[in-house]
């Protein structure tokens, strides 16, 4: 069966799955070539300890790199990486102290991502993998775990969206443009996690930091893979980096592999499958501005400028836009001027290889004349630690990759998202501004969906102790992108007294005050699109469990939720067409605004068939097969996990966090 890009990555680093080429929609076992974690490993050790494993599976695998509250020089942190680092040395493992860089540049510039590799990392920025013709996507701790005693972790193949990039960026715009004109366009969940493979002659045009730059905050637009071909800029940087770590002794690769890369590039099977096409034509982007407090509002730079919105903070930091070219482009506006007053610029390098390049350009000292303030290679403010927080009633213009409200700092103040020139010239002006007057193209929307083939007669075969079929009387939940913190509050989230009882007794209490009371056990959940978006709290899964929900049914799930369910051995399954049907059924009761609309009609779910049965329709989903039904069976991952290293398996836990 022809297959995409990241369908034919998943099959060579494929563990276990299905006994035929895997497709969008199969739970699979992978085996990546590398897991990084930063600051979070000290979380990932305790939970590799509570498994009860001891020895690393493989530690080659491994890279930790200390990257985000790295200015943090509290004994309680700074115990905290003594404690990490001690870990790594235990073990072998590649490690990365403070001020190093941040872990996602390690990982380009050290040759830990190579073209046809499969890797990962604790962080939703992961997808800057693809850059380099990888397949990267995130982990959630508990995966991480997992990799570490075992090599592996389960993976649901995203559907893939062909995003055609044609024409050459004009002058003066960047990757970083790009990518909030993907944000602010395709701003209807069009992406959301989905795998995007970029294609079209205008990948030619890109830089490698213009593809850094959008693989990277693709994150922010909703896709879990952002991938590009490998080029002749691609082997380039390739062969920079290979040539750089051979000056320290290091062998990541060969020549011989450069050349294989070159002359036979991973390229997806004629004839396969995509969920939908985008078209953008580079000539028409314009540079935009993201924000203030989302990315799925843009505005064009003339359009921003009349209103002269003043800045306090400006921003050159972060894993998306802080490699030397980024630096450069800024140096470049700011050389000659000065900081407006009452503007305050941070900039931070992305390593300290690219602040050691910065320095010996003279680029660094350009941004420090004009009166930029320095920070360490980390993330920094761009996660809310550190110097330089946005403080109440203060508006930031920043080359981040994230404006989510109180990200960056105060929850009263404001942030947009630019290009590094746009920061830099705001800085100057005092308002949000560029360094020159830019035509306005309006960003044109070319999607166009795919029909996806129905499954025929394909049965799975039932692993012992799992349901065959099941059945509940239906509750459903419309709302669109309902949040952890609806389905299990923050008052509740950090309370080490919560027994099972007092969480069934409190679940979905932010959504609906009398869910609890209504609900039952046995009750089936159907919920809307995005289900459990939000923070990454595992107690949002473990309250529906400790209701006796066996089992959510929604047309979509945030990616993090849909990890902690499996991981808990909980089950969830995506059926759009269930819920759209529900929609059109319900839409009275959705029209007088009820929360929770009970169904005493039972509704019907065949794991043998994939398929979902009520009121005599039925609704296909695909098929969970042996990975994800021996989640379920164990009680989740951790059990899975010890059963592999001959462990005693210990009952599911209800209350952890994550």
């Amino acid at each position: 069966m022809p297959q995409t890009v990241v369908e034919k990555v998943a099959q060579t680093h494929l563990a276990d799955g299905p006994h035929r080429s895997i497709r969008a929609g199969d739970f699979v076992s992978i085996r990546p070539y590398r897991a990084m974690t930063h600051d979070n490993t000290s979380a990932v050790i305790s939970k590799f300890k509570a498994i009860g494993a001891t020895a690393i599976h493989d530690p080659r695998q491994l890279v930790f790199a200390l990257d985000h509250d790295i200015q943090n020089r509290d004994e309680v942190n700074l115990k905290k990486y003594r404690a990490i680092e001690a870990f790594a040395s235990l073990h072998g493992i590649d490690f990365y102290p403070a001020g190093t860089g941040i872990g996602h540049q390690i990982m380009m510039e050290r040759g830990y991502v190579l073209p046809g590799s499969f890797a990962v990392a604790s962080d939703s920025h992961s997808n800057m993998y693809g850059a380099l013709g990888a397949i990267g996507t995130p982990v959630v701790r508990t995966d991480a775990a997992a990799i570490w005693a075992t090599g592996e972790f389960w993976w649901q193949i995203p559907r893939t969206i062909l995003v055609v990039l044609e024409g050459k960026l004009p002058d003066g715009v960047s990757g970083k443009d790009v990518i909030i004109t993907l944000c602010g366009v395709y701003n209807h969940d069009e992406a959301l996690n989905a795998a995007i493979e970029f294609s079209g002659p205008g990948v030619a045009s890109l830089s490698m930091d213009d593809r850094f730059s959008i693989a990277n905050m693709s994150t922010e637009w909703g896709p879990i893979v952002a991938w590009f071909p490998v080029d002749e800029i691609t082997i380039r940087y390739l062969q920079t980096v290979h040539d750089r770590l051979k000056e320290q002794g290091i062998q990541r690769f060969t020549q011989n592999d450069l050349r294989l890369w070159k002359s036979y590039p991973l390229e997806p099977d004629r004839g396969a499958s995509y969920a939908a096409r985008i078209t953008l034509d580079l000539s028409q982007v314009t540079p935009h501005v993201s924000g203030p407090d989302t990315v799925q509002t843009m505005q064009s730079l003339s359009e921003i400028e009349k209103r002269r919105v003043a800045i306090q903070k400006a921003y050159l930091v972060s894993c998306v836009n802080s490699r030397l070219s980024d630096l450069q482009a800024a140096a470049s506006v700011l050389r000659g001027n000065k900081v407006a007053t009452g503007v305050r610029l941070y900039v931070g390098a992305a390593s300290s290889w690219v602040q050691k390049e910065a320095e010996q350009s003279g680029v660094w000292s350009n941004l420090l004349e004009a009166g930029a303030i320095p920070l360490p290679p980390s993330c920094g403010p761009c996660i809310g630690l550190g110097t330089g927080l946005l403080e109440k009633g203060e508006v930031g213009i920043s080359a981040t990759n994230r404006n989510f409200k109180g990200r960056m700092g105060s929850r009263d103040a404001q942030c947009y998202l630019a290009s590094p020139e746009v920061v830099a010239a705001s800085a100057i002006a005092g308002y949000i501004r560029g360094p020159r007057h830019f035509a306005v193209h309006p960003p044109m929307r070319n999607y166009e969906p795919f029909p996806t083939s129905e499954r025929t007669g394909e049965r799975v075969e039932i692993l012992p102790g799992f349901p065959e079929k099941l059945a509940g009387r239906l509750v459903f939940v419309p709302q669109n992108n309902l949040n952890t913190d609806a389905i299990y509050g923050k008052d509740y989230t950090y309370r080490d007294d919560m027994t099972p009882e007092m969480m069934a007794g409190v679940v979905m209490q932010n959504y609906d005050p009398q869910f609890a009371n209504r609900t039952q056990a046995g009750d089936v959940l159907v919920g809307g699109f995005n289900f459990g978006t939000g923070s990454s709290r595992e107690q949002a899964v473990t309250c529906l469990k400790a209701k006796g929900i066996p089992l959510i049914i929604a047309a979509s799930f945030s990616q993090t939720y849909l990890r902690n369910a499996y991981n808990n051995g909980f089950l969830c399954i995506e059926v759009p067409k269930l819920v759209e049907h529900l929609r059109e059924q319900f839409a009275a009761e959705i029209a007088a605004k009820e929360k929770t609309i009970i169904c005493d009609e039972k509704i019907e779910v065949d794991f043998s068939s994939g398929a979902v049965i009520w009121r005599h329709e039925t609704y296909p989903f695909p098929l969970l097969g042996a990975v994800p039904q021996s989640l379920v069976v164990a009680g989740g991952v951790e059990n899975v996990v010890a059963k592999k290293l001959g462990l005693d398996q210990k009952e599911s836990v209800l209350v952890s966090g994550d």
